[in-house]
């Protein structure tokens, strides 16, 4: 038999409130030392809802059921899922969109897999690292559920990553993309499942933009660990296909004025520029370049978040004709993505996002593996053994699989900003890399020689030499 579940009732104790404590404050860092600011995303982008965040040990909503008293593990009746969302605080229109995805999914399959009742209890993390931990302590030991799936924001996720690994409850991440919770900070039972790393993403853009004729670029990111990720995943791979980064530029998160930066990039004398922005500082950042007449005049690179779905919503035609790369498009010509984008717009009035897109994928990865261990997911190691054997052929993401880390293999999308025939913009691809790993076309093995990407560390040069000078 393989590891059972471990007794998940071991709380507040004097010990776990100092172990509490000290996680807390490690997780304020994000992966590599930087400081991850707890108003903005770090793995995802941003919105800017101003809703006071709930602190509060308990008030966590439930959703799919009602009370059981299942054991945890599953008994052949119910399995108990819990899930961490930030629906108030800064990041709330993006929680809302994870819990909107995942709920979608369990809805359509009646809230049943196979013959096993789902149960869906929701705690709201506001955004913020305590109150993250404290909610999944309360999801595990006054909730029992048998895991977890979130959050969003990556100090968070890493906070609670460390706790629930140590407590031998599995936690399921389709958006957090911190690099190096599945690189060099791995963890026993934390896997992405319908998730990216930060740079997976921009790696092949790197190579995308050379090949456009682009020699010249220069980047701007926002300046914390996510920025930096994504910027060096670009970096790296348009350096070593023999282009100049020309300038780095790193715009605070919440930057309320871009016109500093865009006249920099104007004068920069660069055939194109690398933009990563979250949450309102995309909309601002758009704005501002076409305000002051760089759009037409040269090209912008956005990575994922700075053109995702949730943001367009707030746009309008200074967006139409961006490119951006993404693992998801929502206007990707796929019977799988738009029968996902159709339910989903029926359902909530709006576009879904990469938010809603990962949880709901998220869920199907769940409810495929929870049926090929015949409900019965009590043996944790089978368990996950089976979500790591999970194949799609195709998803609303596209074809999906595990690497030997624990993050998916899958398409990354070169996006255009169109606008449907309904009047509103979505992303569609102009060209698909299909099947592309975390570590791009790199040595597993000598990739994780290297530091994860920083400010200090962005690749530049050819690899694997490290920036020059």
């Amino acid at each position: 038999m393989g590891k059972k579940w471990k007794d998940t009732k071991r709380r507040n104790t004097g010990l776990l409130l100092l172990l509490t404590l000290a996680m807390v404050l490690a997780a304020c860092g994000a992966p590599g030392g930087d400081e991850v600011v707890p108003t903005t995303a770090a793995g995802g982008g941003a919105d800017t809802t101003t809703a006071a965040a709930d602190t509060t040990a308990a008030g966590g909503d439930t959703t799919g059921g009602t009370e059981t008293t299942a054991a945890p593990g599953g008994d052949g009746a119910t399995i108990r899922i819990g899930v961490l969302a930030p629906v108030t605080g800064t990041v709330a229109l993006s929680g809302q969109d994870m819990l909107d995805g995942f709920n979608l999914y369990w809805e359509q399959q009646d809230q049943m897999s196979g013959d096993i009742q789902i149960e869906i209890i929701h705690e709201d993390s506001a955004g913020d690292p305590s109150t993250g931990l404290n909610k999944a302590q309360l999801l595990v030991g006054n909730e029992n559920v048998d895991m977890i799936v979130g959050p969003l924001l990556a100090n968070v996720g890493l906070a609670v990553a460390e706790e629930m690994s140590r407590e031998g409850v599995p936690l399921f991440l389709p958006i957090v993309s911190a690099d190096d919770l599945t690189q060099r900070q791995r963890l026993d039972g934390v896997i992405r499942i319908g998730g990216w790393t930060s740079s997976q993403t921009t790696h092949p853009m790197g190579q995308w933009a050379y090949d456009q004729g682009y020699e010249r670029v220069v980047t701007l990111c926002t300046d914390y660990a996510f920025g930096h990720e994504n910027c060096g995943g670009f970096s790296n791979t348009f350096t070593d296909a023999g282009g100049e980064i020309v300038e780095q530029l790193w715009n605070p998160l919440g930057t309320q004025d871009f016109s500093t930066y865009v006249t920099q990039i104007r004068d920069a004398d660069a055939d194109a520029a690398f933009v990563l922005s979250v949450g309102a500082d995309s909309t601002r950042v758009v704005q501002a370049w076409s305000d002051f007449g760089l759009k037409g005049e040269i090209p912008m690179l956005g990575g994922e978040t700075t053109l995702d779905q949730s943001l367009l919503r707030n746009m309008g035609p200074e967006a139409e004709g961006l490119i951006s790369t993404g693992h998801y498009a929502e206007g990707r010509d796929s019977a799988e993505t738009q029968q996902f984008v159709d339910a989903y717009d029926e359902a909530y009035g709006q576009l879904p996002s990469y938010y809603s897109v990962g949880m709901y994928t998220g869920a199907r990865w769940i409810d495929q593996a929870i049926q090929a261990v015949g409900g019965d997911i009590s043996d944790q190691e089978a368990f996950l053994t089976a979500i790591r054997e999970v194949q799609f052929d195709d998803t609303p993401l596209g074809p999906v699989s595990l690497d030997d880390y624990d993050n998916p293999i899958q398409n990354v999308y070169i996006r255009e900003v169109q606008t449907r025939e309904d009047g509103r913009l979505w992303n569609v691809p102009i060209e698909t890399f299909e099947n592309v790993s975390q570590f791009w076309e790199y040595d597993p093995e000598e990739f994780l020689d290297h530091p994860v990407y920083s400010r200090e560390y962005q690749g530049n040069g050819v690899w694997p030499e490290p920036n020059p000078g």
